[in-house]
């Protein structure tokens, strides 16, 4: 038999050679390949899938080929066009759902993956009819589908410390996915977060490279089973997709999509060795990342890509790019990448980009600038993957094990694994020996987080954000204080819920949920590690109820370690919750002792806690660090309650509450440099041609209206001198939220735009039906109306209220967002450059 490394190799060199060719563009970081581990890839060629992907390569043609290495999102494809184009995959993205409706139930999911998969092998006009893949964010369960099991998000399974599980929670993951009819999942994150004011931090399940390996081979196999030749599809399984390659978790100040500005010693020993045990259980694709390496895009280097991760690693299955995420490449755009197949790039995930990128990757390929061999490299790849997991054989999706049935979707065993992974992963940072709570107490649950299954199970929750949801949304769900309260009723003592802390029976003991609310990828960075302001309030429903002589246990969700010192101060014990899903018992399991011996807590922290809010602190809490609970009581020590930093909640947020946040100033002018900054009201501009005046909007003069005389050019705009990045919101569906009120009928020339120093000036005309008078509405606008994401990175305005008409308009806030009453789509009434 031929040793596995050794068919790898030559593999390697016969079908890798097309991409040998392409050289690393001038400045770009040198990689040395014989630094990195060699790893034996356990999958086994099969002879019979060989010839056939030699069969298939000769009779392709080179639409086929170039339409085989794209992506497309479900909200910007139709069947048609996967016929046409023959598309190898499509994704569902975090927003997107069958026929527009993200919360399309699971059975609308299983016949839109039947009509994809009977247009791929749609013979009719010709083509080799390959049946497509469907790739979707199961990262915490099936996570997109309404009834599906949640569990914790892995930074809360880092804390369990317990492999097993990881493999049993893969596998109930798998079949639940199958439900659906979907055969990939784009998980495991096998990110190591080294500064977690990153907004994808609690995606990862620890700081420490051993601990996130010892996890990944156990979730592969969960999700795919072993690699021992069989056919995924045969079993309850699906594709699995490790990501992202490498080093998302190590950038510069945590910034997501950043640059991570480390050795390659640290490359390859710190974000590099979770890839190992990748590699070893078989995974069949790897997904790159949005981040750079000393400044180069990794889904742009050659070296990483094919010079390590295929070549020096022998990574047999195929690489795929994160969302347009080639576009950010130098010298790409989202419609034309062709650094990033030359750089090893298999796959594009083109979401709303592929045709256009289709169009430019066919020409590159005919004209030479894509070498052939290389794109058969790519394409063999592909199929070699899809011969693995059985695709050819398996029928539509509706017709395979699993599919359709509902009985395994948010199944009871399911719901089981994930109530003790959430038992497993709480954290015990304080107790006086006020726990275990007895269940026939009087409880009081208190804090806003308490009775939102939304808000304990995160990101990439049904939604992108995990936003704007209720708890209709989760059926077969438990939330934190459902879970508190059967565990209470079952011992015979009595539960409250009041958010605010207030009671109408006097309780033994209150319990106070708080923390973060949902936030993915961006959208969750911070400069500092605090909560943000508005998410403090439980805290003075600590100090109250602690005042009353009533002992308080604090039960905090979050994606990550914080600076808390007022609430463990105030707080008899502290539970670290994370964020638990949809089985909120588990916390209740923990917080009661349902027999005489309490069950201990067993978590331990996946990264040290901080002392002070200030990035770079010492610890106050060590990695490792949970109580069990059954320790002496102690006396605890105050903590100083000083953050050492300034509060940084406005990210993101332009203008708040009348006022231009800081480093933002509210500015009227004619939008061609003559301009006022307004500070103080009432006041004037353009010669008395615009009044500003204060008016109420939540609290008092808590909006600014705006009078405009007309006249000639108007505008109404949000500045600084320190232009931003806007380049990922660009590439995202976030909008630019406005709320506002008109105050009189608008002319029919007033816009909304933003300004980026001359290379944007896009604008969008407001329709008279998107405002009516005397309302104060929310107007949405993508941000990617205005421009592209290459275009957007140093915005200095991004509000400018434009019209030369008269207009009264009130302005209450602008900010960056998701959910708006009204959302203007960039075709809308005309967007101008």
């Amino acid at each position: 038999m031929i040793p596995k490394l050794a068919v790898c190799a030559a593999f390697s060199v016969v079908i890798g050679a097309g991409a040998l060719q392409a050289a690393e563009p001038v400045g770009a970081p040198v990689v040395h390949p014989a630094l990195w581990p060699e790893v034996a890839w356990p999958v086994m060629a099969k002879s019979d899938d060989e010839a056939r992907i030699t069969d298939l390569l000769n009779r392709m043609t080179v639409e086929e080929k170039v339409g085989q290495v794209i992506q497309a999102d479900i909200g910007s494809v139709t069947p048609d066009d996967v016929r046409r184009y023959h598309l190898g995959s499509v994704l569902n993205g975090g927003n997107s759902g069958p026929g527009g409706d993200d919360f399309a139930l699971a059975p609308k999911w299983l016949a839109l993956a039947d009509a994809f998969y009977d247009a791929s092998v749609d013979r009719s006009a010709g083509g080799a009819g390959i049946p497509i893949l469907w790739g979707i964010d199961a990262v915490h369960g099936h996570s997109n589908i309404i009834g599906a099991t949640l569990f914790p998000q892995n930074i809360g399974l880092g804390a369990m410390r317990d492999p097993a599980l990881i493999e049993r929670i893969g596998a109930a993951t798998a079949a639940e996915i199958r439900t659906t009819g979907q055969e990939w999942t784009f998980a495991p994150t096998i990110t190591v977060p080294q500064d977690y004011r990153w907004g994808r931090a609690y995606e990862g399940y620890s700081s420490n490279p051993d601990l996130v390996a010892s996890y990944v081979g156990r979730m592969i196999i969960g999700l795919q089973g072993k690699p021992d030749g069989s056919r995924i599809l045969a079993g309850p399984h699906v594709l699995a997709s490790t990501k992202h390659f490498l080093a998302d978790g190590g950038t510069f100040e945590g910034r997501d999509q950043g640059d991570a500005r480390i050795s390659e010693t640290e490359l390859r020993d710190i974000h590099g060795k979770p890839y190992i045990p990748a590699i070893d259980a078989g995974v069949a694709t790897v997904m790159t990342s949005f981040s750079s390496w000393q400044g180069q895009k990794i889904a742009g280097s050659k070296g990483l890509v094919t010079d390590v991760l295929k070549g020096r690693m022998h990574f047999g299955g195929f690489v795929i790019t994160d969302w347009n995420a080639h576009g950010q490449i130098a010298g790409c755009s989202n419609e034309s990448c062709p650094q990033a197949i030359n750089a090893g790039v298999d796959m594009y995930m083109a979401p709303d980009s592929w045709r256009p990128l289709y169009a430019s990757l066919l020409a590159q390929v005919k004209d030479g600038t894509v070498p052939m061999a290389r794109l058969d490299d790519a394409v063999a790849r592909i199929l070699r993957v899809k011969f693995r997991l059985g695709l050819f054989e398996a029928g539509k999706p509706s017709s395979r094990p699993l599919a359709g049935d509902w009985s395994v979707l948010g199944a009871a065993a399911h719901r089981a694994v994930a109530r003790e992974a959430v038992g497993k992963s709480l954290v015990l940072l304080k107790n006086t020996g006020i726990l275990p709570l007895k269940p026939q107490a009087n409880i009081l649950v208190a804090g806003d987080g308490a009775d939102d299954i939304a808000r304990q199970s995160g990101g990439w929750t049904i939604s992108w954000q995990g936003t704007g949801l209720d708890n209709s949304k989760f059926p077969g769900a438990t939330s934190l204080w459902a879970g508190i309260e059967q565990a209470v009723a079952a011992g015979g003592g009595h539960a409250e819920l009041a958010p605010d802390g207030t009671f109408t029976k006097r309780p033994d003991a209150a319990i106070v949920m708080f923390g973060e609310t949902p936030y993915a990828e961006f959208q969750g960075d911070i400069k500092s590690l605090q909560l943000r302001p508005e998410l403090r309030a439980p805290l003075a429903t600590m100090q109250r109820l602690k005042a009353q002589g009533i002992p308080v246990v604090a039960v905090m969700l979050t994606g990550r370690p914080l600076f808390v010192n007022p609430e463990l101060n105030a707080a008899d014990a502290f539970v670290v919750a994370w964020l638990p899903g949809t089985e909120g018992a588990g916390v209740a399991d923990r917080l009661f002792a349902a027999s005489t011996v309490a069950e201990p807590f067993t978590g331990k922290l996946p990264a040290a806690w901080p002392l002070t809010a200030k990035p770079g602190d010492r610890a106050l809490f060590p990695f490792g660090y949970g109580l069990s609970g059954h320790e002496a009581a102690s006396p605890w020590q105050p903590l100083s309650e000083d953050p050492g930093v300034a509060d940084t909640g406005t990210d993101g947020v332009y203008f708040a509450a009348g006022r231009a946040t800081p480093g933002w100033s509210l500015q009227v002018g004619d939008g061609a440099g003559a301009a006022t900054r307004i500070t103080t009201v009432p006041a004037q501009a353009l010669n008395g041609r615009v009044k500003v005046t204060a008016v109420d909007y939540g609290v008092q003069e808590g909006a600014r209206h705006f009078s405009l005389a007309g006249g000639g050019p108007q505008a109404i705009e949000v500045r600084t001198t320190d232009p931003v990045d806007l380049g990922r919101e660009t590439n995202g569906d976030v909008l630019q939220v406005t709320t506002l009120r008109l105050d009189s009928p608008a002319g029919a020339d007033v816009t909304l735009g933003v300004s980026c120093g001359g290379t944007c000036r896009g604008t969008l005309k407001i329709p008279a039906s998107a405002l009516p008078v005397g309302t104060w509405r929310s107007i949405g606008i993508p941000f990617k109306c205005f421009g592209k994401a290459s275009e957007m990175m140093r915005v200095d305005a991004p509000f400018a209220l434009r019209t030369a008409q008269p207009l009264e308009v009130s302005i209450a806030r602008v900010a960056t967002g998701l959910v708006a009453d009204t959302v203007l789509r960039c075709g809308d009434e005309g967007v101008g450059g």
